[in-house]
């Protein structure tokens, strides 16, 4: 039976499922339990949210995934400041993931972004998740961290060819992506509980949130 799949912004009366939906996600996937539904919870009211990259899918008439996505920007090499997008949390409920829902949700974004006027997505993740997507190593595209480090995790899409111009670039997130671990524990307090427990994704998540590609 063929299912109704619909891609639509995300409503104020979404904002507690999709929490949930994201919490469930990311339980345990990276650390034990996680903070990702947090995350969610705060960006919304950000400055550097996009409200219009915030995007939902539904099976079915029931929502099973997200996408949110907020500014960040390069500078290169003589001061010059250039506007892009970084996105996440983006998450599938597990039952629905290695099901092409998470391509879709993800190439409806990357459409939309264009419209906007955007042209850069730098995200960090597994790559695994994102090369199929187009997304390429930073070291590539000459995208590197304050530091001056290249994070193997660290990834670039050009939404058109060649516009970082093979120039020396330096990635900033907002710092609505620097979570506040406390502050995300407190929230976790007032929700269903849910058990806290090791899996070998953590070691995975490890591995590539602290490699640097020389």
């Amino acid at each position: 039976m063929n299912k109704m799949i619909k891609i639509r912004s995300e409503e104020e009366t979404d904002y507690k499922k999709v929490e949930e939906i994201t919490r469930k996600a990311f339980w345990n996937l990276y650390i034990p339990g996680c903070v990702e539904h947090y995350l969610v919870h705060v960006m919304r009211c950000h400055k550097d949210f996009l409200p219009e990259l915030d995007f939902v899918i539904e099976v079915d008439n029931q929502i099973i995934g997200n996408i949110m996505y907020t500014r960040a920007k390069l500078i290169d090499e003589s001061g010059k400041e250039k506007d892009i997008l970084t996105f996440g949390p983006v998450c599938i409920l597990p039952e629905y993931q290695r099901k092409g829902y998470g391509k879709k949700l993800m190439e409806h974004s990357f459409e939309q972004a264009v419209a906007l006027g955007y042209d850069v997505i730098v995200i960090f993740g597994n790559p695994g998740n994102y090369v199929n997507h187009g997304f390429k190593s930073c070291k590539k595209y000459n995208v590197c961290l304050e530091n001056g480090t290249y994070p193997a995790a660290m990834m670039v899409k050009e939404l058109k060819p060649d516009v970082l111009n093979g120039r020396k670039w330096v990635y900033y997130q907002s710092p609505v992506l620097e979570i506040d671990e406390k502050e995300a524990e407190r929230f976790d307090e007032g929700l269903e509980g849910l058990e806290k427990k090791y899996r070998p994704s953590q070691e995975e998540f490890y591995i590539h949130s602290h490699s640097i590609i020389q």
